[in-house]
């Protein structure tokens, strides 16, 4: 009788304001046996759910004996979470007292919370989650976009539709803190509501300037994430660094290390200096004392994708911010400024946050190591490209996160695998994978790979008919997949560096790969441009109209929409996980990592994470491994695109297809591709997983 009467509504929301939920599936199955029509319809929103069912249908669910167990075990399940507060960040006790304050563009928690473009924000969440589990102290510091990133839709002709739904946030599991902070940008102050959003032991403040006071144009600023014009990215990353840093005080949160994950929060690092001078600090030494408690994460060897001002405009926006400390625009020169080729001088963002913070990094070793050529010009006391103080720290994924439930019930029952958030997966514990039963994985397989075909052909009967499809085009829709083929994956943000287009360099070739009688392939795409890439959005166009070459067509699908429960999706029923980037822009690239979750393997170029966990036997390696090899300029890159799919071909046709049709006489089993298969589980997860990516910045970069 008294779980009955702490059982109602009330728990619910308890339960659904808590994105914990998110990662564990426990917690999402009160809202799903609700009504799972729903639960699809809200895009596995329980916030979302709650207001549409109405009460006095939860009311009598609530009375039902089975769902009241249902609840119960969820709400148990959360409780004993809190109930584990011991760190496994570092070991034994923490050397001092931390606090994280992580600042980003974007955070990806979960599909239903559209906050989020592609990997930085898929990173971002993945870190919030793994320091909640870790019990890491952190509060995560953004800006909440009413428009979310977009949504993509694809025309008859392949051309994107750019959907921008407004964001209710009573529908979303957001807390209004009640505090406004006011933020010098340019002339003027600008309002911002804080909304704060739970995320286990971790919280996300995330600023809002559609608030009544402001002007129209002030209350777009945070209206949709990369959106605009210079100026509009650059009112946005003030609000982000310098409004950040200010609902940070105004919330009374004390941070003891301030980590900046990308340079878009490279103005947080400002602010602090000009506070700190305020107080009575000389110029060097609030530096210095903002450079020991500042990391910073850079995500991109890619020159466009390091954001960069005209100094005017930059002056002009941080005017109220350089006040507080009394700088002036050298000052913002001499800590951010950066000579284009024409000789005008810009702020650069990354630079200002290079020199403002003591500890730096890229995102895989080969990252590292580019990232230090890369800026060498700004360490004027490193005189050799080994001394530019910027280390790496690769990438993770979160296992609970992206971990299938299938597949985690799979390992427990088949190699005493138990998942546990407070620790880091260990090598010896997932070196059993590889003594599972073959027969039995062998299934499991078939099951993902099945379960993977009946949500594509579903996506692919949504979209046609969007597009106004008839019967028989409805008829025919996903016709060509077959759940017993080779199926390789590929799903990314849609930029030309990384070579979306390689699989199509050679259409009859591709045409006799996929429609081969003995061993054939099946291929299934998905990825989103960048809203003002207009060659991402042409490469989008191309490769629709390719898939629908009869003789790839059924075989090769193109899906519109990637988010994280595509993600999901792809990582666990694909075999094959392909990356064809054009060697070294790819800094890190983690979709790969969830891959061997699920007894996937791996087929990349050597760029990347990749390097760093292929050992011959766990997935393939294509193309040139040495960044470089064909020169530079475009005649070099055709070569060497040119050189990588013939590679990439002979890699599909004569070694992934040969091993995965390569049947045993005695059971039929695939034997030789599944004891690659179990390696590349047993090599890849233990290394390559968010809580041993948080625990390295504990250890090195927090002090903890």
């Amino acid at each position: 009788m008294a779980r009955k009467m702490t059982l109602s509504i009330d728990t619910l929301r308890q339960l659904a304001g808590d994105m914990w939920w998110s990662w564990n599936e426990i917690g999402q199955r009160p809202f799903l046996a609700l009504d799972p029509t729903l639960w699809e319809a809200v895009n596995h929103n329980p916030t979302a759910m709650l207001r549409r069912v109405p009460e006095a249908v939860i009311a009598q669910r609530l009375e039902e004996p089975g769902y009241q167990r249902v609840l119960a075990d969820a709400v148990a399940a959360r409780d004993a979470y809190y109930k584990r507060a011991k760190t496994q960040a570092g070991k034994g006790k923490r050397k001092k007292r931390v606090r994280v304050a992580y600042f980003c563009s974007e955070f990806a928690v979960h599909e239903s919370l559209q906050q989020y473009s592609g990997g930085l924000g898929v990173l971002a969440g993945d870190h919030v989650k793994s320091a909640s589990d870790l019990n890491v102290p952190l509060v995560g510091v953004g800006l909440f976009y009413r428009q979310g990133f977009y949504l993509q839709q694809l025309r008859s002709d392949g051309t994107t539709r750019i959907v921008r739904p407004e964001l209710d946030p009573r529908d979303l599991p957001v807390q209004d803190t009640g505090m406004i902070i006011r933020c010098p940008i340019g002339r003027r102050t600008i309002a911002a509501r804080i909304w704060s959003l739970q995320v286990g032991r971790s919280v996300l403040y995330l600023l809002d300037s559609d608030v009544k006071e402001n002007r129209p144009e002030d209350r777009r600023i945070t209206q949709a994430l990369y959106q605009g014009e210079p100026r509009e990215r650059l009112y946005q990353q003030v609000l982000l660094g310098v409004g950040g840093m200010m609902a940070l005080e105004a919330l009374g949160e004390r941070p003891t290390i301030y980590h900046s994950n990308e340079g878009h929060a490279a103005f947080a690092a400002l602010y602090r200096v000009a506070c700190l001078m305020r107080a009575g600090r000389s110029q060097n030494k609030a530096i210095e004392q903002v450079r020991r408690t500042t990391v910073f994460t850079t995500h991109t060897p890619v020159e466009a994708g390091h954001d960069r001002y005209e100094m005017r405009d930059a002056n002009a926006a941080l005017g109220g911010v350089l006040r507080i400390g009394e700088m002036n625009k050298r000052d913002l020169v001499a800590l951010g400024g950066e000579q284009s080729s024409s000789g005008d001088m810009r702020l650069c963002m990354t630079v200002l946050a290079l020199n403002l913070s003591g500890f730096v990094n890229g995102v895989s070793k080969i990252h590292g190591d580019v990232s230090r050529t890369m800026w060498q010009k700004v360490y004027a006391g490193a005189p050799t490209v080994g001394e530019v103080p910027i280390t790496s720290v690769t990438n993770g994924v979160h296992v609970g996160t992206w971990l299938d439930p299938l597949a985690e019930s799979f390992w427990q029952k088949e190699a005493r695998i138990r998942l546990t958030h407070s620790a880091v997966p260990s090598a010896h514990m997932w070196k059993r994978a590889e003594g599972v039963d073959a027969a039995a994985f062998w299934a499991l397989r078939r099951r993902l790979r099945e379960r993977l075909i009946w949500i594509v052909r579903y996506r692919q009967v949504l979209q046609a008919r969007r597009r106004g499809a008839g019967p028989a085009e409805l008829a025919a829709v996903g016709k060509g997949l077959d759940p017993d083929v080779l199926t390789i994956g590929f799903a990314r943000r849609l930029a030309v560096y990384k070579r979306a287009n390689l699989l199509f360099s050679d259409l009859k070739r591709l045409e006799r790969i996929v429609s081969s009688e003995q061993r054939p392939v099946q291929i299934v795409l998905a990825g989103k441009a960048h809203p003002q890439d207009g060659a991402g959005m042409e490469l989008a166009r191309r490769i629709f109209r390719w898939a629908q070459r009869p003789q790839l067509q059924g075989r090769v699908v193109v899906l519109e929409e990637y988010d994280m429960h595509i993600g999901r999706i792809l990582t666990s029923g694909c075999d094959v996980w392909l990356n064809t980037p054009r060697r070294p822009y790819e800094a890190c690239g983690t979709s790969g990592m969830k891959v061997p979750l699920h007894g996937g393997v791996n087929c990349s170029i050597a760029d990347g994470w990749w390097p760093e966990a292929f050992d011959g036997r766990n997935g393939w390696i294509i193309g040139s491994k040495t960044p470089g090899s064909w020169g530079t300029g475009a005649r070099a890159e055709r070569a060497e695109d040119r050189a990588d799919a013939a590679d990439l071909y002979d890699t599909l046709e004569h070694e992934v297809a040969v091993e995965f049709y390569d049947r045993s006489k005695r059971d039929g089993l695939p034997r030789k591709w599944i004891k690659r298969a179990l390696h590349s589980t047993a090599t890849v997860v233990p290394q390559f997983n968010s809580h041993r990516m948080v625990k390295e910045y504990a250890r090195r970069g927090y002090g903890a």
